[in-house]
């Protein structure tokens, strides 16, 4: 493409970005969770979200991360939210203690087994069974904006790419009015999904998440758990680097850079970041995107 012509040459599209951050375990994640916070939210996210897994001390702490991003902040968080472990009165008192901390905004997930991804997902037997029944519920608990996920690679327990469409159809049915695709690296797989997506006739955002690759090693692990699949030109360009940090940090800017320009050279102009608490690789991206910190 004629780089005169090309979206992420000339600043024609406007971008924008939101990011994902984990609670922290201890007292040093907690100072490095908010210094992340504090050098991406100059950048202006459409929101922020923030994980939750199961277990009462997660719940916890995912609750007072964001109820500090309401009180400190001018962020707009979004809370994560799962069906694991629980009964539907005890999501539904979360769903309201996110309510009464200012939160208007959840990401509604089925959410991973405690054994982990990959493990077989059995529901509590008093609590919601899947994902779209709690994007119902929480619709009927208040006037949320509701955020679900999206598969381009399809679930791993899904049997077609077209039953999980099916799944993202039946969640956009009963209220969801955004989704965020799992990571891919393959450009080609998040557009053809779109396209199916929007033939299927689901017409909210559906934000491509990306990850930018802070240790292969442990992406490519993930990765395989849930479902993603890794190029052998991604691995590659890591061969070599696990004792060279400094040049890993490199080779993952570079990776990421070229794969959201050429994202907005597709007509791309949303992305949603998994930012691992790490901020500084992705607020190089940003700034490769054309977003500039604005003033305090």
């Amino acid at each position: 493409m004629n780089s005169a012509l090309r979206p992420s040459r000339n600043g024609q599209s406007q971008i924008a970005v939101s990011f994902e951050f984990f609670p922290p375990k201890s007292a040093e994640m907690e100072s490095n969770l908010w210094e992340s916070i504090h050098r991406l939210a100059p950048l202006d996210p459409t929101f922020v979200s923030v994980t939750y897994g199961a277990g009462g001390t997660t719940r916890e702490r995912t609750h007072a991360t964001v109820a500090r991003l309401v009180k400190e902040t001018s962020l707009k968080p979004a809370a994560h939210l799962t069906c694991v472990g629980a009964t539907r009165e005890e999501i539904d008192s979360v769903i309201r203690s996110y309510a009464d901390a200012g939160v208007k905004h959840i990401v509604a997930l089925r959410g991973d087994p405690p054994e982990g991804p990959g493990a077989q997902f059995r529901a509590h037997p008093g609590g919601y069974q899947t994902s779209t029944d709690l994007v119902a519920g929480i619709r009927k608990l208040g006037d949320f904006e509701v955020t679900v996920s999206a598969y381009p690679e399809k679930h791993p327990e899904s049997g077609t790419l077209d039953q999980d469409i099916d799944v993202l159809a039946a969640k956009v049915d009963a209220g969801a009015t955004r989704a965020i695709t799992q990571f891919f690296f393959e450009n080609e797989t998040y557009l053809k999904y779109l396209n199916r997506v929007r033939q299927r006739g689901i017409n909210i955002p559906i934000l491509p998440g990306i990850v930018p690759v802070q240790n292969f090693k442990q992406t490519a692990n993930f990765a395989q758990r849930t479902g993603a699949s890794v190029p052998q030109w991604l691995a590659d360009r890591f061969a070599g680097l696990e004792n060279d940090p400094a040049t890993r940090r490199l080779i993952a800017a570079a990776v990421a850079a070229e794969q959201v320009l050429d994202l907005v050279d597709e007509g791309i102009c949303d992305f949603h970041f998994y930012t691992m608490n790490k901020a500084d690789l992705v607020y190089a991206i940003c700034h490769l995107l054309g977003l500039r910190a604005k003033a305090a």
